[in-house]
């Protein structure tokens, strides 16, 4: 534990009262929509335990209830110390406490990211145990700043170079859509929270881990930012006034991406002869939205540069697939669509054309429905004016596979048998869904195939039953 907050710079403003600043920003967020309660992400840092203290006289004067979060991630020999003592400066300020333990398990995106990714994670479990609709972070002027330039270092568009929002909802980071993530020290410099917390006599713990420049922030906070500081006094707001500008861009661009998507999205999938019709930009806009709207990470400019080439230039029935790290892009009959990637099935057939799987036999007793996972889905069994006699199928020794060719199916008494693939075809089911569609015969006698229908050979003119196939995959 220390008081000591490091060497502070000069402040390159006149001071302002930090509670009067977080008074403004949360007054201007209870204008919005009124909260019974807030949270503060609490690590016991410097930053933290200042907006902990200005928070707790907040909410006192306003009778709002206050929590203080914890998370621990476990990587310091000094976690269980800082938790203690978290817990302790929360009870004296007459806040609640909550904590939660979480494992980072290291992995390709580092420690940094793993460790972020966990931490609001619990946050958001935290705030909805408690019913805290608004979560507070202690991201200040300097943090912005290093944002910034991170993202400009990592050549980020005008979306990453926008920053951080002093306000948003992060359901993919918190694990739902309702909690909002407040940041109202955006405009406090650090130096101007080592002051707060000097006059204050506000008690605060120390990461060892701040100090270790193999962390890209720490690399930047520790060994660029002062050499900043020194030729250009606030360059901190300088920063934060092109962050500004890059928000105001991003929201141009994201009005006219909507626009363009909205024009160009048909059934749930984009028109390649109006996506011709826009720009390279324009159309690269248009999909980095679309990939936002489905909640996809945005792909690399690489990527979709690929993706862009094979949806202008291929001809109208060019198979086309590319792979995204969470999805596939799919081309049929001169549309795009984002596809789930989706686990192999066991009654899938095997890469040697020449294999065909054999089909699962079963009998139906009467049920509603019927599970077949190695098929990918439910066989519904369900009641109809016109349908197959129920005593028929009950005796029935009856089987669910793949299409093996060869397949007809006569979907109404005035229309002839057709092969599978014809249906498929005036049905415009793309030929990926087709593979995990299956079908129900008894005996020689196909009486059922999905995307399609029922056969009409065992069809009876009175109330009887028909099938209805529900795949377990979902789409994006």
């Amino acid at each position: 534990m220390s008081h000591n907050a490091g060497s502070p710079s000069a402040i390159p403003r006149k001071r302002v009262s930090l509670l009067s600043i977080l008074t403004r920003a949360l007054d201007a967020l209870r204008a919005q929509s009124a909260f019974p309660s807030v949270a503060i992400a609490y690590s016991g840092g410097l930053d933290s335990a200042a907006l902990l203290h200005a928070a707790a006289a907040y909410c006192r004067e306003h009778d709002v209830k206050l929590f203080a979060f914890h998370v621990h991630h476990g990587l310091s020999a000094n976690a269980d110390m800082w938790l203690a003592n978290c817990s302790a400066r929360t009870e004296a300020l007459g806040a609640s406490f909550d904590a939660r333990r979480v494992t980072v398990t290291p992995s390709g995106s580092g420690v940094e990211a793993t460790a972020r990714t966990a931490r609001y994670a619990a946050l958001g479990e935290m705030c909805r145990a408690h019913g805290v609709p608004l979560l507070l972070t202690a991201h200040h002027l300097d943090d912005q700043a290093e944002t910034v330039l991170l993202q400009l270092l990592r050549g980020s568009g005008p979306a990453g170079l926008s920053g951080m929002d002093a306000s948003n909802r992060a359901a993919s980071l918190l694990g739902d859509p309702d909690t909002l993530i407040a940041r109202p020290l955006l405009d406090v410099t650090r130096a101007e929270l080592e002051a707060y917390v000097r006059q204050n006599d506000i008690e605060f713990v120390t990461d060892e881990s701040n100090d270790d420049p193999r962390f890209a922030r720490n690399a930047l906070r520790l060994k660029v930012m002062p050499v900043l500081a020194e030729a250009f006094p606030g360059y901190q707001q300088r920063f934060a006034r092109a962050a500004s500008h890059a928000q105001s861009a991003q929201r141009l661009l994201t009005e006219m991406g909507e626009q363009d998507l909205a024009a160009c999205l048909v059934d749930d999938a984009v028109d390649c002869v109006k996506l011709r019709a826009l720009s390279e930009d324009r159309a690269s806009n248009m999909l980095r939205h679309w990939f936002h709207v489905r909640g996809l990470s945005m792909p690399s400019t690489a990527w979709l540069s690929e993706m862009l080439v094979q949806a202008r230039e291929a001809g109208y029935a060019t198979q086309m697939l590319v792979t995204h790290p969470e999805c596939l892009v799919r081309r049929h009959r001169d549309r795009l669509y984002i596809t789930p990637k989706l686990a192999p099935l066991a009654a899938e057939r095997e890469p040697d054309d020449d294999y065909i799987p054999p089909g699962q036999p079963f009998q139906w007793s009467g049920e509603g429905s019927i599970a077949f996972p190695a098929y990918g889905g439910t066989l519904h069994i369900e009641p109809a004016e016109e349908g197959i006699d129920p005593a028929w199928l009950r005796e029935q020794k009856l089987e669910i596979s793949f299409r093996k060719g060869g397949e007809r199916v006569k979907p109404a008494h005035n229309r002839p048998s057709r092969g599978l693939k014809y249906h498929y075809q005036a049905l415009d089911i793309p030929a990926w869904e087709r593979g995990r569609l299956p079908i129900v015969h008894a005996g020689i006698q196909l009486l059922f195939a999905a995307g399609i229908g029922m056969d009409y050979h065992k069809m009876t003119a009175h109330p009887g039953v028909v099938f209805r196939w529900e795949s377990a995959s979902h789409k994006l």
